[in-house]
């Protein structure tokens, strides 16, 4: 597991914070343990009545996002790079995402000085985070499939049918798991 990859819930994850969740990955693979951003939460926020310098920046739906159950208190901010965009300190390249497109943004900026650098951001309230070990164990267990990220994910206008596009680009057997119920015992 690395940065930039997903972690996609499986069926068996039926926890109410991670079902059926798109996680992407911005640290993973050391002592530290992991931390993404769960990209499919949107919350009924406005981003215009938290942040309102930033929502002309922000990527559709124009809201904040429920990262994860992490310190729902903090906000994390990724940003898609435009391309040939000028390099600034207040944007990070998320590593393994291809050539630098989706990174962090630090929102003590001047939203002003970033808009030459991103075509979107997307702002987040909370992270998920894992113990050194623990998602490596939770994947062994088969609640997450790990998968590679394509730049659009973590920007999808669409994050409520994020869940089931990834699986089904992910061809057969893990696309038939798109259609999955959600409460199996009623199918």
């Amino acid at each position: 597991m690395r940065a930039g990859q997903l972690v996609v819930a499986t069926p068996v994850l039926q926890a109410p914070e991670f079902a059926r969740t798109v996680v992407l990955l911005l640290q993973a693979g050391d002592e530290d343990g992991a931390f993404g951003l769960v990209l499919n939460r949107p919350t009924g926020t406005g981003v215009d009545e938290v942040l309102p310098d930033w929502a002309p920046l922000s990527a559709s739906p124009p809201v904040v996002f429920s990262g994860g159950p992490v310190q729902p208190q903090a906000a994390v901010c990724l940003g898609r790079r435009r391309a040939g965009g000028p390099r600034v300190a207040a944007y990070a390249e998320v590593e393994g995402m291809p050539g630098g497109s989706i990174g962090t943004v630090d929102l003590d900026a001047e939203p002003g000085d970033l808009a030459p650098v991103v075509d979107g951001v997307r702002l987040f309230a909370g992270y998920a985070g894992w113990a050194a070990g623990q998602l490596e164990a939770e994947v062994e267990e088969g609640a997450w499939w790990v998968l590679d990220a394509l730049p659009a994910d973590a920007f999808d206008g669409r994050p409520e049918q994020l869940w089931a596009r990834i699986l089904r680009r992910q061809g057969p057997p893990l696309a038939f798991a798109a259609s999955y119920p959600e409460d199996p015992t009623l199918n």
